[in-house]
C-alpha cells in the first residue's frame, strides 16, 4: 500500500535539517549529509535537507531513511564489481564506512542526452570534449554510455564540467586511478542499467566517487540513489521521445524543472521557498523510485528523527 499524503504531511515538522554528535568526532557538513571522522572510521547521516542547482533548498519527509537505504541496497548489489566503504548501517539514515583518500573528481555517466548535457549541446557548448554529432534529439540515448566528469565545488558553487584530457592535466586523478574509476563506474552503471529494467526503468545518468584506501579503490559517498541518478518509466518511452514529450521521472529533476517553470530559478540569486505540497509531491516521487527500484514496500512511522538516530547510535555503542 502507497505512503499516504497524510503520513508524509504529519512528518514534514519531524525532518532531519541538521545534526549535533560531537561524540562522533570532527564533522563535516555537505549538501545533504553529516560526515563525522574519528580516525579511520566515518559516520555519514543522511538528513532529509534537499538541494538542488548547487543550493539547499528545503528538507523532505523521510528523505534521508529513503537514500541511505537505497544506497546501501546498491552497495550490496555492486559489491562485485568494485569494493565499497561500507562498515554498518545503524539506523536507516547512518552509514558507518571506512575512510578513504576522495578524488577531486565526480565521474558522471550518462545514458541518454538530457538535463545539463542538453542544456550545453543545445546551445553548442562542449566542456567534456565529446565531440557529439549534430541532429542529436532530447532524452535520446546513446550507443554506448559516456562519461562527463565534474570538479566537487564546495556549498553553494558550481562544479565544473571538464574533459578526461583536463582532468588529467590539472592532476586532479593520477592516470593509473582514473583509468580504475573509470572502468568501475562503467561497471557499476551496467549493473544499474540491468537492475532497472527488470524493474520497468531506464537508468539514465549518476555520479559516482570514488577514493583510495592503501591502493584499493573504493566506491564512496552514495550510488545511484534519485539524488545522484535520473530514473525514467521505461514504458512510454519512445512515444515520448518521438512526439517531444517529457519524460516519467522519478528523481530530484522533477524539482529543477519545477523551479524553473514555476519560479524561473536555475541556480542564481537567492532560492525561492518551496511550499509544504510540493515537498509532499516530491517525497512521494522518492518513495516511488525507491519502492520501485528494490521491489519492496517502504513503510515509515512519524517521529523525531534525530532521537531515533540517538537511541540507534547507542545501541550501536557509537555514542
Amino acid at each position: 500500500m502507497p505512503v499516504s499524503d497524510q503520513i508524509l504531511a504529519q512528518q514534514l515538522s519531524h525532518t532531519l535539517s541538521r545534526t549535533d554528535f560531537p561524540a562522533l568526532g570532527e564533522k563535516y557538513q555537505g549538501k545533504v549529509r553529516d560526515t563525522y571522522r574519528q580516525g579511520d572510521r566515518l559516520v555519514l547521516i543522511t538528513t532529509d535537507r534537499l538541494s538542488a542547482f548547487d543550493h539547499v533548498l528545503t528538507t523532505l519527509p523521510f528523505k534521508g531513511d529513503l537514500l541511505n537505504t537505497l544506497a546501501s541496497f546498491w552497495f550490496e548489489k555492486t559489491a562485485h564489481v568494485v569494493k565499497n566503504h561500507v562498515i554498518d548501517i545503524p539506523d536507516p539514515c547512518v552509514t558507518v564506512a571506512r575512510r578513504a583518500e576522495p578524488f577531486a573528481i565526480e565521474f558522471v555517466v550518462r545514458g541518454y542526452l538530457t538535463g545539463s548535457l542538453w542544456r550545453d549541446y543545445e546551445a553548442g557548448r562542449d566542456p567534456y570534449g565529446l565531440h557529439l554529432p549534430a541532429g542529436l534529439t532530447r532524452d535520446s540515448k546513446f550507443p554506448a554510455p559516456i562519461l562527463t566528469p565534474s570538479t566537487k565545488a564546495p556549498i553553494g558553487q558550481h562544479d565544473e564540467p571538464m574533459s578526461e584530457a583536463q582532468v588529467l592535466e590539472r592532476g586532479l586523478v593520477n592516470a593509473r586511478d582514473w583509468q580504475r574509476a573509470k572502468e568501475a563506474a562503467m561497471g557499476l552503471f551496467a549493473v544499474g542499467t540491468s537492475q532497472a529494467a527488470t524493474q520497468g526503468l531506464l537508468f539514465v545518468d549518476t555520479k559516482y566517487e570514488f577514493g583510495r584506501i592503501g591502493d584499493e579503490l573504493v566506491v564512496i559517498d552514495e550510488m545511484h540513489t534519485p539524488d545522484s541518478s535520473r530514473f525514467w518509466r521505461a514504458e512510454g518511452y519512445e512515444a515520448r521521445l518521438a512526439n517531444g514529450e517529457a519524460q516519467v521521472m522519478l528523481d530530484k529533476e522533477n524539482l529543477r524543472q519545477w523551479l524553473i517553470a514555476e519560479r524561473g530559478f536555475s541556480g542564481q540569486g537567492t532560492p525561492p521557498p518551496i511550499p509544504d505540497d510540493v515537498r509532499v509531491s516530491l517525497t512521494q516521487k522518492y518513495v516511488s523510485a525507491w519502492e520501485t527500484i528494490t521491489g519492496s514496500t517502504f513503510s515509515p512511522q512519524v517521529g523525531n528523527v534525530a532521537e531515533r538516530i540517538r537511541k540507534n547510535l547507542e545501541r550501536a555503542k557509537l555514542l
